[in-house]
């Protein structure tokens, strides 16, 4: 079992950063794809990134791509998504979660979550 705490979230205005951090526990992180979504108010949670388990393949939505790293620390057990010249549209609950079987894409994929981070951007 793998629980997960994100923090890092607040108030930023547009064009800030904000660097996200997601604290996982259990043993089987390393062996784990990890993802990052959102929710805003009133839509679907969507896909934001995902990092392969050793680090060396990334995956981002093309409304993401070029302003958003997501890295990981297996020693740490930790993943970061550094978030990099904020638009209001980012505004949303920004969510960890680890990867089961299917698509990285589809949060259907992920068979554990964290509690979510409010990111807030102001314009």
């Amino acid at each position: 079992q793998v629980q997960l705490v994100e923090s890092g979230g607040g108030l930023v205005q547009a064009g800030g950063s904000l660097r996200l951090s997601c604290a996982a526990s259990g043993r089987t992180f390393s062996e784990n794809v990890m993802g990052w979504f959102r929710q805003a108010p009133g839509k679907a949670r969507g896909f934001v990134a995902a990092i392969h388990r050793s680090g060396t393949a990334t995956y981002y939505a093309n409304s993401v791509k070029g302003r958003f790293t997501i890295s990981r620390d297996n020693a740490e057990n930790t993943v970061y998504l550094q978030m990099n010249n904020l638009k209001p549209e980012d505004t949303a609950i920004y969510f960890c979660a680890s990867h089961y079987s299917g698509s990285y894409y589809s949060p259907n994929s992920y068979n554990y979550w964290g509690q979510g981070t409010q990111v807030t951007v102001s314009s």
